[in-house]
């Protein structure tokens, strides 16, 4: 395997003995103490419940960093959750029922999908519970099917970001050009609106032609096996889009092995190892978008909820193109 999945692994392998299962809370919360005199007990802490798709992509650690600090500004119990992949749904199911047993007073949510988590959290939400969306939306259609009351989302314009970086990167193209697509999970609203973002850029340049459009499910090794399906189909792309930096790392992966240096592929989360990829040629770009400043207002916002605020209903964080001139 090649350097980059050598990174990713030993990041994911620190996770695992760092923060023993992923599924379970994630370092120890908050709890109350003494206030200062003896035998008087703290009141009771605002509790929320930050729930994610996973700790083995790194810009989940970023979340839980921002979420981290906005628990210690606020003083509150942050219990941290979250699923073992990005594509087990179940298991985020079962984390948002078992936040409503620990009566959490809200559940703030990055949802693996947009329609599938949605029964659980209007049941939160009958319980009591305040709900805050980040990083992906939640169904508009399936919420009011649902009854779900409208809830606030954070996240940024994955269009918009989608479509600025791909225009970026074919705006340096020497010549014509035939392209891919390295979507998300398809239910994923977040997936769905980078796909469409980077399907517009395209199309506004008469030079490029898309060829294909496949799902990785957020993965490497998804990726790397849909590169090999992808190149022997249609060896002549020059360009490739994943919607996120780790099915990125996965065509690198497959373009290092079989020594393919004239492809441009462009990620999405500006993760660590892309900007490694950046600085050796190896990536032409990526998108930050932030995911810290998402954990820190989702944390926020939850608390402003329990404390009677009226937040803004969406809250949108600014998505930064990323190339070998604009690393940090």
């Amino acid at each position: 395997m090649k350097f980059l999945t050598a990174i990713a692994a030993a990041w994911v392998a620190a996770l695992l003995v760092g923060c023993g299962d992923p599924g379970s809370s994630v370092p120890s919360p908050v709890t109350a103490g003494t206030n200062g005199v003896p035998g008087t007990p703290m009141p009771p802490k605002t509790q929320v419940t930050l729930v994610m798709k996973t700790l083995t992509n790194p810009f989940f650690i970023e979340m839980e960093k921002g979420a981290r600090k906005a628990q210690q500004e606020l003083g509150i119990d942050l219990q941290v959750k979250t699923a073992t992949q990005e594509t087990s749904i179940e298991q985020q199911v079962q984390l948002v029922e078992q936040a409503i047993q620990d009566k959490t007073q809200a559940i703030v949510i990055a949802p693996g999908d947009s329609l599938r988590l949605v029964p659980v959290l209007k049941k939160a939400q009958d319980a009591g519970v305040h709900i805050v969306n980040i990083d992906n939306r939640l169904s508009p259609d399936a919420m009011h099917a649902s009854g779900m009351k409208p809830v606030p989302f954070i996240s940024v314009d994955n269009e918009r970001g989608a479509y600025d970086v791909t225009r970026s990167v074919m705006a340096k193209l020497p010549g014509p050009a035939s392209a891919a697509v390295i979507e998300g999970i398809r239910t994923a609203d977040n997936a769905q609106q980078r796909k469409r973002g980077a399907e517009r850029a395209f199309a506004e340049n008469p030079k490029v032609r898309v060829v294909a459009s496949e799902t990785a499910n957020w993965k490497i090794d998804e990726a790397y096996q849909v590169a090999q399906v992808l190149f022997k189909k249609h060896p002549n792309v020059s360009l490739v889009f994943c919607a996120n930096d780790m099915m990125a790392i996965g065509v690198i992966n497959y373009l290092q092995e079989t020594r393919k240096t004239h492809v441009r592929v462009i990620g999405f989360d500006a993760l660590q190892e892309a900007k490694t990829a950046i600085k050796a040629g190896q990536m032409a770009a990526t998108v930050n978008q932030q995911a810290d400043q998402q954990g820190y207002l989702g944390v926020k916002t939850a608390v402003d909820l329990i404390r009677g605020q009226r937040p803004e209903i969406e809250i949108t964080v600014a998505a930064k193109v990323v190339d070998a001139t604009t690393l940090d």
